[in-house]
């Protein structure tokens, strides 16, 4: 068994894998370190969509780090959740659709084999500039989560 995060930048074609052994809140911790440090060093804010897992929050920063580094990090990241029940909203959805049918659509046997394999569809969809061509417009949105909006009345 293994973990598989994805981040990725649609409108840039870039996504990177990282895999842990587990899903904690110590490893996305790493994760998003590595986000911030490695990918995005001169960024002075990194917005991120992501779901409602209970490890995706800065209190996980507090988990894995000293509270100096993790405070450091929680100040680089906006995180924004997409709705319960609605992970289709979360365009790293559809990367890893696309990898589940590329890559990942056999038994691979050992964490490093699944760490090349990943690392290699990544470098050539990276190298591709595969943008996401998303679709889901604001008003296509009021009418699928027309429940979750708010009515005003004047």
């Amino acid at each position: 068994m293994a973990n598989v995060f994805l981040f990725c930048e649609p409108l840039a074609g870039w996504r990177e894998i990282p895999i842990s052994e587990r899903r904690t809140r110590v490893d996305w911790a790493a994760a998003m370190r590595e986000l911030s440090d490695r990918h995005y060093p001169a960024a002075k804010r990194i917005t991120v969509v992501l779901d409602n897992l209970n490890t995706h929050g800065p209190a996980s920063f507090y988990e894995a780090f000293a509270p100096e580094e993790a405070r450091r990090l929680a100040e680089r990241f906006d995180f924004h959740y997409t709705p319960k029940h609605g992970s289709w909203l979360n365009i790293a959805e559809i990367e890893f659709s696309v990898l589940s049918r590329q890559c990942l659509d056999r038994r691979i046997g050992d964490a490093e084999t699944l760490r090349n394999e990943t690392r290699a569809w990544t470098q050539q969809r990276n190298a591709a500039g595969k943008g996401i061509d998303w679709q889901f417009t604001t008003a296509d949105a009021r009418i699928k989560l027309k429940r979750l909006y708010p009515v005003i009345q004047m």
